[in-house]
């Protein structure tokens, strides 16, 4: 069973079997070691990238690459899936995405913009937004049309390369070939209006903002990540955007 799987297959026990039960075996250790050591002799390949203390006394919150989130007992028999969320004064305060918007910050804060294609702000710069795009996704397609739009509002649009087929897909070719172009945002306004563009090859970073996007919590296309680190999955029309980002 491959990484993927097993986390699928956990997060679908943790659905069908609330309070999924993980056989105790090793003494408790201190802080949550014994439930990664336990987790870990039962899934070795699940990919556990931070082990945090959770608001509630001897549960610890395990997250995934990826952005998966599980909660387990100190002891380390029992792990459940699904966010954890603090009834506030006047809302719900998701507590797993307050650590995903963190982890978000920082990965979008090492990619460098010149890897990026880049529609600016007309006048002054009031906001930025990072999307993942295909050029093969309708509503990809619906947001592009609006980005002149959002220029004028003054924000300014990074396109980050997500296509969706995958790696080697001839949608990978067409992003590729728009990255590797003269005129990127031409190439890339071309293949959103259903043209052809002349295939091209290069040292190009598509690969790495696909993986990227996985490490983001990328699920589909458009998906646009806000400075704040929030993220956005899906179409959003510019005014409603616009509205989301504070502007």
């Amino acid at each position: 069973m491959n990484v993927i799987n097993s986390i699928r297959a956990l997060a679908l026990a943790a659905v069908l079997l609330p309070g999924l039960l993980i056989p105790a075996g090793a003494a408790a250790a201190d802080g949550g070691d014994a439930l990664v050591a336990k987790l870990k002799s039962l899934r070795p390949e699940i990919p556990i990238e931070r082990v945090t203390p959770s608001p509630l006394p001897g549960i610890y919150q395990l997250e995934l690459a990826g952005g998966t989130v599980f909660y387990g007992t100190e002891d380390g028999r029992y792990l459940f899936a699904g966010d954890l969320y603090e009834l506030g004064e006047t809302d719900l305060v998701n507590l797993a995405e307050l650590g995903r918007v963190e982890k978000r910050q920082a990965l979008m804060a090492s990619v460098n913009t010149a890897d990026m294609v880049v529609f600016p702000a007309g006048g002054e710069r009031k906001a930025v937004i990072s999307v993942f795009t295909d050029v093969d996704c309708g509503y990809c397609r619906k947001l592009h049309q609006e980005v002149p739009e959002l220029n004028e509002m003054g924000v300014e649009v990074r396109y980050l390369a997500y296509p969706r087929a995958g790696i080697g897909s001839p949608s990978y070719q067409k992003i590729v070939s728009a990255w590797c172009s003269d005129d990127r945002n031409g190439a890339i306004t071309a293949l959103k209006a259903g043209e052809e563009i002349p295939e091209s090859d290069c040292k190009n970073p598509v690969a790495d903002q696909y993986e990227l996007g996985h490490e983001v919590g990328v699920s589909g296309t458009p998906a646009i990540v806000l400075e704040d680190g929030r993220l956005l999955p899906g179409y959003m029309p510019a005014d409603q955007l616009a509205q989301a980002i504070g502007i």
